[in-house]
C-alpha cells in the first residue's frame, strides 16, 4: 500500500501563515527555516504538500491566502483539535494573546509549553513544537497563531472574532 504524502501536517499551516506575514517581502527556504527551526527538507516538503492542496501557487512562493483562510475557518479545529490541559508556564496564546487579549476577558489563560515563557496558563499544545520559540521575536507570527488557536480551541464569539482578525492581517499581507 502506498504512503500518502501529499497530506497537510501541522507545520505546513505554520509554514503558510508565515509566508503571509512576510507580505511582498522576498523569501527564500534557508530565511523560513532559520526562524520557524524546521529542517529546510521539511520546508521544501511543506511547499510541495501545500502545492499539492492548493494553498500555494505553482511556484511555490505565493500563498493562496482565500483557500488557506477557508481551511483555518472550517477545517482546522476539525483536524487540528485541540483541549486546554495542565497549568504551565508558556508563550501566551489564543485569547491570552494580542490581538485577542484587548477583546476578551477571561480568569484562564491559554498558553504554548515553553519554559523560557512568562505566563502561566492553561497547556494549548502548538500546531508544531518550535512554535513558542518561533513567536518570540515575531510579533506578527505570534498574533496569526494565536487567533488560529482561538479557532481551535475558543468558545463560538472568540472562533468568529478570531476568523474576523485573521482575515484582516491575512488580506492586509496579500
Amino acid at each position: 500500500m502506498m504512503k500518502n504524502n501529499n497530506t497537510i501536517k501541522p507545520q505546513d499551516i505554520l509554514i503558510l501563515l508565515k509566508i503571509c506575514t512576510l507580505g511582498e517581502q522576498d523569501w527564500f527556504q534557508h530565511d523560513l527555516s532559520e526562524a520557524l527551526g524546521i529542517s529546510q527538507s521539511e520546508i521544501s516538503e511543506c511547499l510541495s504538500r501545500s502545492k499539492y492542496s492548493g494553498l500555494i501557487d505553482a511556484n511555490r512562493k505565493k500563498v493562496n491566502v482565500l483557500s488557506l483562510l477557508e481551511f483555518i475557518q472550517y477545517g482546522i479545529k476539525y483536524v487540528f483539535p485541540q483541549q486546554p490541559g495542565a497549568i504551565v508556564r508558556g508563550v501566551a496564546t489564543a485569547h491570552s494573546a494580542p490581538p485577542l487579549d484587548q477583546e476578551i476577558i477571561s480568569d484562564q489563560n491559554y498558553v504554548w509549553p515553553y519554559a523560557r515563557g512568562n505566563m502561566r496558563g492553561q497547556a494549548i499544545q502548538p500546531l508544531y513544537r518550535t512554535i513558542p520559540k518561533a513567536v518570540l521575536n515575531d510579533k506578527k507570527l505570534h498574533e496569526v497563531l494565536a487567533l488560529v488557536d482561538a479557532i481551535r480551541v475558543g468558545k463560538v464569539r472568540e472562533q468568529h472574532l478570531a476568523i474576523s482578525l485573521l482575515k484582516e492581517r491575512l488580506q492586509y499581507a496579500e
